[in-house]
């Protein structure tokens, strides 16, 4: 990965909500220890967080659900065939529809997926 890749996702990531003063956690992968993407961060007044050396558990959870969208979803279409405004739009629909509001989450009680689950945590904590 290309600093330049990550600085223009956390910036792209910033803009949706103008959000300022949150936490970014990583690993210490080059492009997130440069100068440019610390600079970047420090724009938003984000706090960096990063893993420690050879603590790949840290990351198991984003590994985890990457290769699930990966096994259901980009595996079984010809990725390199669409343009890639189509490619973001599949998996804006696979996180935002399928994978938060339908699909199963055995780590949730009941199986609920994230979204869901969240809401009725909400709903009964009022």
């Amino acid at each position: 990965m290309r600093k330049e890749l990550c600085i223009q996702a956390f910036e792209n990531a910033c803009k949706a909500k103008n959000a300022r003063g949150m936490i970014y956690h990583s690993d210490r992968g080059s492009q997130f220890t440069s100068h440019a993407f610390r600079k970047s961060l420090a724009k938003r007044n984000a706090i960096q967080s990063m893993s420690g050396t050879g603590r790949c558990y840290d990351n198991a959870r984003m590994e985890s659900f990457f290769a699930t969208l990966k096994k259901e979803k980009l595996y079984k279409i010809k990725t390199e065939h669409y343009p890639m405004v189509y490619i973001k739009s599949i998996i804006f629909r696979y996180i935002m529809v399928y994978y938060n509001r339908r699909r199963i989450y055995t780590s949730n009680p009941g199986g609920w997926p994230p979204a869901i689950y969240r809401e009725r945590m909400l709903s009964q904590a009022a």
